[in-house]
């Protein structure tokens, strides 16, 4: 007959044995996030990344570090709102390439880069080509909004995320790892590929990405 004395370590054993099972499916999880498209549509993005591997002889000079999407990716669920308070998301962009750029007034890079997305929007900037500048600055919007009108940046709708959640889902799913973050749609809302830090979006070698991700969006 076996006591409770006997009993105790083989129980104890069995619970650590489930508990660690447990952590090790919470990290799967995770990971799969992480790599994964965030709401199940990577069958659809495939062409994307296709289409995102095509644009890498572009990725030089100003632009070199541009990285082309190496998994389909949906990012069209990721959320922040208008300049009116209004709820809004990439989704509402459809039809459109989109250069997504996470951006804050504490950002020395970020800030130094704005004109140039700003000159950008000004030339490139039509029914198939958004620059969605979202701040993630805490708290009102009032200083961000002043950043933009201190530097002249009129060509930019005012688009904002507080609680830097978009941010986070970026981070979450493997496309984020600082300030400046800029990702580059499809007009499915798939990603293309990705920038991490800044670039001068205003010269000939953006507007050359841009241009060939826009054509290629518009041809499917």
């Amino acid at each position: 007959m076996t006591d409770d004395a006997t009993l105790w370590p083989r129980r104890k054993a069995a619970v650590l044995t489930l508990g660690a099972a447990a952590v090790l499916a919470t990290l799967g999880a995770v990971y799969v996030i992480g790599t994964g498209d965030g709401n199940g549509s990577a069958a659809a993005c495939a062409a994307a990344e296709t289409a995102g591997k095509a644009l890498k002889p572009l990725a030089k000079g100003e632009v070199a570090g541009f990285l082309p999407a190496q998994t389909p990716l949906s990012v069209a669920d990721l959320a922040f709102s208008d300049d009116a308070g209004a709820q809004r998301s990439i989704a509402d962009f459809a039809g459109k390439t989109v250069l997504l750029n996470l951006w804050a007034t504490w950002c020395a890079p970020c800030r130094e880069e704005m004109p140039a997305l700003d000159s950008l929007q000004a030339e490139l900037g039509s029914e198939h080509f958004q620059v969605v500048a979202v701040s993630v600055d805490r708290g009102t919007s009032d200083r961000p909004k002043a950043f933009l009108e201190e530097v002249g940046a009129t060509n930019l709708p005012f688009y904002a995320d507080p609680s830097m959640a978009i941010f986070n889902t970026l981070r979450e799913r493997g496309r984020a790892t600082g300030l400046p973050t800029t990702v580059l749609i499809n007009g499915e809302g798939c990603a293309l590929g990705a920038m991490y830090g800044p670039a001068d979006w205003a010269s000939p070698d953006a507007k050359a990405l841009i241009s060939a991700a826009t054509a290629s969006s518009s041809t499917n």
